[in-house]
């Protein structure tokens, strides 16, 4: 009979010991303003050497800007794990997940909405329009349409149009406390619905375009 005492801690796969920073560094960043984390401090909270944040991410700005993207992407486990039935179940198991990992990481996601920390620069935008033009992609994903499809591109751009309520939404949950989570959830829930079962059936009804939008009026040409 061994009557060793257990080890204390074991060694960290890579791939488990890259999200212990990830997580670690998700949380600081939540917590403090971008100016005021350093990479030792990750690695102080992580129990790492600060070169290994290096080798896994880069930069700090790196991490910061892997941190918005992973926050704000709705990954394909999001669709995965919805259930067959109608589109009411399914969109109100999606908003449910969805406040689920918003409350397990909400002073980053919060952040990660508004990243004025380091400056609103062009990578920063970039990095936000891709997170909502692949989250979006997901959520046609899980109605059966795709992007590629004839009306796609319109279909991503209303969903990317409740995505900018989604965040308002969690602003007025979150930060001011004027709704409830559940208030939240029943908006969401119904907005969804809504919109694909009633405005993409309008939207793929309409006959294909076929050029460039045309000009705003007020516009000079």
């Amino acid at each position: 009979m061994n009557t060793e005492p257990a080890p204390r801690w074991r060694r960290l796969e890579p791939d488990e010991r890259k999200e212990q920073i990830y997580a670690c560094a998700a949380r600081l960043f939540g917590e403090r303003p971008y100016s005021a984390v350093s990479t030792s401090d990750i690695a102080a909270a992580a129990g790492v050497a600060r070169g290994l944040i290096n080798h896994y991410f880069g930069t700090k700005r790196e991490l910061y800007l892997e941190i918005i993207r992973r926050a704000l992407t709705v990954p394909r486990l999001a669709v995965e794990i919805l259930p067959d039935g109608p589109l009411e179940l399914r969109a109100d198991v999606a908003i449910e997940w969805f406040l689920d990992m918003v409350t397990s990481q909400e002073r980053m996601w919060l952040a990660a909405i508004a990243p004025e920390g380091i400056g609103r620069d062009l990578e920063v935008e970039r990095i936000l329009e891709e997170a909502d033009r692949e989250s979006a992609d997901r959520v046609l994903e899980a109605v059966g349409l795709s992007r590629e499809s004839e009306h796609g591109p319109e279909l991503n751009a209303l969903v990317r149009a409740f995505g900018g309520m989604v965040k308002a939404a969690g602003r007025e949950w979150l930060v001011r406390g004027s709704l409830t989570r559940d208030q939240v959830h029943l908006l969401l829930s119904k907005s969804l619905v809504t919109l694909v079962g009633e405005i993409f059936p309008a939207i793929q009804a309409e006959p294909p375009r076929t050029g460039p939008p045309s000009p705003r009026s007020g516009d000079s040409g």
